[in-house]
């Protein structure tokens, strides 16, 4: 791939610092438009209509011609605004940079929290975080410049809480490039996840498509109490959903219980809601809102919303495609894990079932933070349990860590003296980033392949996620429970009935956890961190070095030829679960997000291949060796070998990261072809130019060979709704004709052919 240099200012932030704005120039909150699209859409439908309903349909791009239907129509939609954290925000840059507009076209912000290590404290990675990657965050900071994009430094937070701090509001529709965008919804927002590439439709002003989502009503009834918390309501929904069963769908949260959970508490369940493939999560607007926007600094927008509230909330009879119940006061305390957060326990049980299945008892360490629960309110709570262990003279027998998320909590919380008291019992606060919770960890406390437990208030807990070790069995619970079995040091510890022993030698039960939901004195803002775009950004130059191992400026993919794709060879047919952390893995390779040609590297090297069992470890049909899946797909597009990877269910779940669609296109594959496809990835596949394939039959799967080569036929008329034909060609000569589904609408067939979405924008330009 080629590169071109563009230059750089060095003076830029020097110049262009300006003091802390959450609204660009040109933000404007309009219910009215809402309240008018929305009025338009429930005549049309002549039903009422649900919150989700309400605010997606409100947004819409033509609300008296679009063709609505849950679950089937694609809508085209005008978000208000678009987040980007650093590790997504240098590809959706660079892709914006490479459409050739000059500005965004919607308020649209970065922020720094993906490449910001956990090693040794907060100050001290934060330091070398600023050293080490001077180089991206220079780019991002001349970019957003450039292009009119606000600039949240490193070390102002996770991107989620700055949002919910900043940016949500009651009503708002908003994009964000990480999976975990529909934290929002706890402050009445719709929040979704989507790949840069989304993104990049949304600043350039074009109608963003969503596929018209179904509604998945969670009714709460009860309150919460004593040791159970807002998490244990999504750990509760994932046990029940599965990591696949909101795919497609919104889930939206009603019912009296509602009145129970704090802002930030809604936020966490939202938050976590990415886990059960949800297109994303919210609550109905309430007075526990409004307390948060006045606590935070947003009482005009309370006020407004109060004047709107009408529009904020469920209509009266809104039907639900599907419905849960959960009484929040029989409900107990969970844990989830190991390996996947939908592995239900609850927290009384835990230990007899890790004895049962041979999971290390030990907590190893417990972690408590990350954009899912990291709020006042939490920090507070898990405090309040560590001062008891304290006066009794203890601390944690397992390590603990404590991430902020963000500068704001940071300040308060230390203001306050809740970090006092958690470095008291033992505690370590790191930066506030993402730092162990998407694998920004340098663990030294054991050897890789060594079998141990960890517990984190984080939201996921795959396979080597949090440290690169297979063999961390990772479970995901709050805070408080975290805290818990931190103190305690092992799994087999229920804090509602079991005994902990004072350094006396007195036998005492810990008190369930309190906390305030929000500081009594206010928010301590702690250091200005944010950037504003300055108004004139004509000579601020932005700078891509050509011989950067970390930033590469974009080429266009290449168009479809006009021809069915034949003779596609097998890459490698996965077995079972494969994430985007197993397509393209995060931890160390994160240095690489702005680098398509190097991050290519890690392509599906943590995937099962079914074949031998084995990771990162192909036969290359060409020459008979067997060698890693990125160095094999080299060597078949270096000699003209187009390919396709097969796989299983909810291929790509997880994160948001549009790499695992744009290292398989760069690499030469096609086609991926599997059972079921998790909705963002398959998105972000359609988005570069990729033919994300289903079987008609699943059973079909079993009839591919990872020796076969296939064909793809009816390319010609490829056309919504209309299925493909696949030839599968086995070594013996004997071929299976299978039939193939499709998803895409007639502006993504054109993706297809144009090579990519982003050739598409070029051409109607």
């Amino acid at each position: 791939m080629r590169t071109q240099r563009l230059h750089v200012s060095a003076a830029f932030n020097a110049k262009a610092k300006v003091a802390m704005s959450r609204f660009e120039p040109g933000t404007s909150i309009s219910y009215e438009k809402l309240h008018e699209n929305i009025d338009i859409v429930r005549k049309r439908l002549n039903r009422p209509l649900t919150l989700s309903e309400k605010i997606v349909y409100g947004h819409l791009d033509d609300p008296v011609g679009q063709d609505i239907a849950r679950g089937r129509t694609y809508l085209r939609l005008r978000p208000d605004r678009v987040a980007m954290q650093d590790a997504t925000a240098q590809m959706a840059m660079l892709q914006f940079i490479s459409s050739g507009l000059p500005k965004v076209a919607v308020p649209s912000t970065i922020h720094c929290d993906h490449l910001i290590e956990a090693q040794i404290g907060g100050v001290e990675d934060l330091k070398r975080a600023k050293e080490v990657n001077q180089e991206v965050y220079n780019f991002l900071a001349t970019a957003g410049a450039k292009y009119g994009v606000g600039f949240w430094k490193p070390g102002s937070g996770i991107i989620h809480q700055i949002i919910l701090e900043n940016y949500a509001y009651p009503g708002v529709l908003l994009i964000g490039t990480d999976s975990h965008t529909p934290n929002g919804g706890g402050l009445g927002s719709i929040c979704i996840g989507v790949g840069g590439a989304d993104a990049v439709d949304v600043m350039a002003g074009i109608p963003w498509e969503l596929k018209c989502p179904n509604v998945i009503g969670v009714k709460l009834t009860g309150s919460l109490s004593g040791w159970t918390s807002p998490k244990d309501v999504i750990l509760k929904v994932a046990g029940i959903l599965t990591v696949k069963g909101g795919t497609g769908a919104i889930v939206e949260y009603h019912g009296p219980g509602v009145d129970s959970i704090s802002c930030t508490g809604m936020a966490t369940i939202c938050n976590m809601g990415a886990e059960i493939g949800a297109t994303t999560s919210v609550f109905p607007y309430n007075h526990r809102m409004k307390t948060y926007l006045n606590k935070t600094g947003r009482a005009d927008i309370a006020a407004l919303a109060d004047e709107h509230k009408d529009d904020l909330v469920p209509d009266k009879g809104c039907k639900y495609d599907h419905v849960i119940e959960i009484n929040l006061s029989e409900l107990k305390p969970h844990i989830n894990g190991p390996f996947t957060p939908d592995l239900a326990h609850p927290v009384s049980e835990i230990g007899a079932v890790a004895e049962k299945n041979g999971w290390p008892l030990e907590v190893k360490v417990g972690l408590i933070g990350s954009c899912t629960n990291s709020s006042y309110e939490d920090m507070g709570r898990a405090a309040s349990l560590a001062k008891q262990a304290l006066d009794k003279g203890l601390k944690c027998k397992a390590a603990f860590t404590v991430t902020p998320g963000s500068e704001q909590i940071r300040a308060t919380i230390e203001r306050d003296g809740f970090s006092k008291i958690l470095r008291d019992v033992g505690g370590v606060v790191l930066a506030n980033a993402c730092g162990p919770c998407i694998g920004q960890w340098d663990r030294k406390d054991v050897k890789m392949g060594e079998k141990n437990t960890i517990v984190t208030s984080y939201n996921r807990n795959f396979t080597s996620r949090n440290d690169a070790n297979p063999a961390t069995h990772a479970f995901v619970t709050s805070p408080e429970i975290v805290t818990a079995l931190a103190i305690a040091g092992t799994l087999k510890f229920d804090p509602e009935t079991d005994y902990l022993t004072a350094a006396n030698g007195e036998k005492f039960k810990l008190e369930p956890p309190n906390g305030d939901e929000l500081p009594a004195r206010d928010f301590d803002p702690g250091q200005d961190t944010y950037q504003h775009p300055p108004a004139e950004s004509g000579s601020v130059m932005v700078d891509v070095s050509p011989t950067s191992t970390r930033l590469q400026l974009l080429e266009p993919f290449d168009k479809w030829n006009g021809k069915d794709l034949e003779d596609l060879q097998v890459l490698i047919k996965v077995k079972g679960k494969c994430t985007t952390d197993h397509i393209s893995a995060a931890g160390p390779w994160l240095k690489f997000r702005g680098h398509l040609d190097n991050i290519s590297n890690n392509m599906l090297i943590g995937a099962i291949n079914i074949e031998n069992d084995a990771v990162n470890k192909i036969k290359n049909r060409l020459t008979g060796e067997y060698g890693g899946v990125p160095d094999v797909a080299r060597h078949y597009k270096a000699n003209g070998l187009s390919w396709v990877v097969v796989g299983d269910d909810n291929y790509g779940e997880g994160s948001s990261r549009e790499h695992a669609a744009l290292e398989p296109r760069h690499l030469g594959g096609r086609v991926i072809l599997v059972k079921s496809f998790a909705r963002i990835h398959e998105t972000n596949l359609k988005k570069q130019g990729m033919l994300p394939l289903t079987f008609a039959d699943p059973t079909d799967y079993d009839k591919i060979r990872p020796d076969d080569k296939l064909s793809i036929t009816g390319l010609a008329t490829f056309a919504p709704g209309k299925p493909l034909k696949g030839v599968v060609k086995h070594g013996d000569g004997s071929q299976d004709i299978i039939t193939l589904n499709h998803t895409f609408n007639e502006n993504q067939v054109e993706w297809f052919h144009a090579g990519s979405a982003l050739n598409r924008m070029k051409e109607l330009q």
